[in-house]
């Protein structure tokens, strides 16, 4: 499979070793013409504002979108709100998925943490979870579901359809269920070869 990571700000390295690691050819993607020939896409964490002005000023935003209404997307922290229909700000978004968002919702990156979830979706091992600036998913509508929470009731993951949305960092542990799970996840619904 061929999974490209957009390479304009954040810690989309940590993203590409993951997806290497797990077999994929992983693919930086900072044009339009990167996006070419990928089965899904990684919105890597990094600054959400930041990403979304790149990403116009290289022409990127529809682009982006087009990839979106087609094939799978993944955003994790920042790349969740670019994804998200609502930040609650004025700033670029992809606005692929109904989702609402709020920005650094756990306060500054001093108040980092880590968190057991429980993920259904990838087993009965809970995944620790890295969360720094990290938004929430304040609400979620249409076709969106729920795949994890905080104790306190906050949500911090959500799928809809193709689209993945994750308020923390997977690509910082040594956990590969979350990359795994989007792999199966951006693979041709056909059976036919990735690519």
């Amino acid at each position: 499979m061929r999974v490209g990571v957009l390479a304009l700000q954040g810690d989309f390295a940590e993203h590409l070793a993951m997806l290497e690691k797990l077999g994929a050819e992983a693919v930086p993607v900072r044009l339009p013409e990167d996006l070419e020939g990928l089965d899904g896409l990684i919105l890597p964490g990094g600054e959400s504002t930041t990403i979304g002005q790149l990403a116009e000023r290289w022409g990127l935003v529809e682009p982006l979108r087009a990839f979106g209404s087609e094939k799978a997307v993944w955003g994790t922290c920042a790349g969740a709100i670019l994804l998200s229909r609502d930040a609650g700000r004025k700033q670029p978004l992809l606005g692929l998925m109904d989702i609402r968002v709020a920005r650094n919702a756990f306060g500054r990156q001093v108040a980092s943490f880590e968190a057991d979830l429980a993920v259904p979706d990838l087993g009965e091992t809970p995944f620790r979870a890295v969360f720094i600036r990290a938004p929430s998913i304040e609400e979620v509508w249409g076709q969106a579901r729920v795949l994890a929470r905080l104790p306190d009731g906050r949500i911090v993951a959500a799928r809809e359809g193709r689209l993945l949305a994750t308020a923390f960092h997977p690509e910082l542990t040594g956990d590969d269920r979350f990359h795994r799970y989007f792999l199966e996840m951006a693979a041709p619904p056909d059976g036919s070869k990735p690519g």
